[in-house]
């Protein structure tokens, strides 16, 4: 038996090989089908390239499948919020059956073209390879907590290609202390991950290498007001979700039947309009270059809120993650078109981040995602406006973050702190229920 500090320490190596071999064969897996399917290699040409009524099929056939998937499953779901309660509380209780289940799920439905995510399987995948991980290796309970955390942030960067966005996100979003025990293994993660899938797919930025910038100082107040705005769209966005996830408890269809519904909205909406299928990513690419005009990028941002929320509700499991970046770069490339002379590609990016950071109340996360994302360094100042601007509006007009409204659902709750976290609720007495 190795000692204990060398056996966590191969842990983390093993958790950050894992994920990062997941997101590899996850992401070549989708588009290996795309190809083969459909002869195109993303999911937005693939459906596009079938006729009007046809486009209808895919979405449902993948909705319905994922709803199949998810009767596997053994009690109650699973996702985000329960990684950060493993992290947070010690309560490290991630089902791998639970976990298989909710991916196969997420594979059906996004190769179908769904309007949902993929960071969320490859999150929760990255936290139950540490969770178990750390069991197969008889590592100290406290140690699973941290490799757990240090799978969400390998799971995290091999989904998007950043790897300090995906320390900070584990840091502000799933863990909210920045301790020298957590954060080396969180980062020691990341960058395993991050090299495996650069390795794998290049090391370019994932929506490419672009040069945007603002014209003048003088847009800064602009800036300020697209964070509020941002704010205001990711709580329509996210308060569309939660009506729609409490009349779907109001009115409950089997499974696959609920399923076949989110994902028959998703393919009537791209009968004439194909680019909401799939997370968003192929045409949040096409929107930073030649953005369309304002009329229809309202069109884009309501639909994708829409199908997006329809989707999740009916309880396909996934991200709203990548649609939210799509709903914030649509919200700013429409604020961009306002300003004569100014890149509408500039606002769209810093629409992204102000959207992300409403949403999960998390500014540096997402201005250091988008930057990632990018490498534009110019829009540095911006981002980082934006999203202080868009997350004290929101938390002003009192949301919560999308993943701790999950956890108020069941009861839990948490402020932060200058020591941490503090409870707001009883947890044994959560957990009981």
């Amino acid at each position: 038996m190795l000692p204990a500090r060398l056996r966590f320490v191969a842990a983390v190596g093993l958790v950050a090989a894992s994920a990062g071999a997941f997101a590899v064969i996850f992401r070549a897996s989708l588009q290996a089908f795309y190809q083969g399917a459909f002869g195109h290699a993303n999911v937005v040409d693939a459906i596009a390239s079938l006729p009007p009524w046809w486009r209808v099929a895919p979405p449902l056939a993948g909705a319905v499948g994922a709803g199949l998937f998810a009767r596997l499953r053994r009690g109650g779901g699973q996702g985000v919020s329960n990684v950060m309660e493993a992290v947070a509380l010690g309560h490290v209780r991630l089902s791998v059956r639970t976990t298989a289940s909710r991916v196969l799920a997420a594979w059906t439905a996004i190769a179908g073209g769904v309007s949902i995510g993929r960071e969320g399987p490859l999150i929760e995948v990255g936290g139950t390879l540490g969770a178990g991980i750390g069991r197969l290796l008889r590592v100290p309970l406290d140690e699973v907590r941290v490799l757990v955390a240090a799978g969400t942030s390998a799971g995290f960067a091999a989904a998007y290609n950043t790897p300090f966005a995906a320390v900070l996100f584990v840091l502000e979003s799933i863990a909210g202390i920045a301790a020298p025990v957590l954060l080396l293994p969180v980062m020691a993660a990341a960058v395993g991950a991050t090299a495996i899938l650069r390795a794998t797919i290049g090391a370019a930025p994932l929506y490419g290498q672009r040069a945007f910038g603002l014209a003048s100082n003088g847009e800064f107040a602009f800036v300020a007001g697209l964070g509020v705005v941002a704010a205001l769209a990711a709580m329509t966005f996210t308060g569309l979700l939660q009506r729609l996830e409490r009349w779907v408890e109001r009115h409950p269809l089997p499974q696959p039947l609920r399923a076949a519904v989110g994902g028959g909205l998703v393919g009537l909406a791209a009968v004439t309009l194909p680019d909401v299928v799939g997370n968003g990513y192929e045409t949040l690419n096409h929107l930073l270059d030649t953005p369309p005009a304002t009329g229809a990028l309202l069109v884009l941002l309501a639909a994708k809120m829409i199908v997006t929320s329809s989707a999740v509700a009916s309880g396909i499991p996934g991200g709203v993650f990548t649609p939210m970046l799509l709903v914030g770069a649509a919200l700013g490339a429409i604020a961009g078109e306002w300003l004569p002379g100014t890149a509408a590609g500039s606002y769209a990016l810093v629409g992204m981040a102000a959207t992300a950071a409403a949403s999960i109340h998390a500014p540096l996360t997402a201005a250091v995602m988008v930057f990632e994302l990018t490498g534009d360094y110019s829009l540095a100042l911006p981002l980082i406006l934006a999203t202080v601007v868009s997350t004290a509006t929101s938390r002003a007009l009192g949301a919560r973050s999308v993943y701790d409204a999950e956890l108020h659902k069941r009861g839990l709750g948490w402020r932060m702190t200058l020591e941490g976290r503090e409870m707001t609720a009883d947890v044994d007495a959560a957990r009981r229920r």
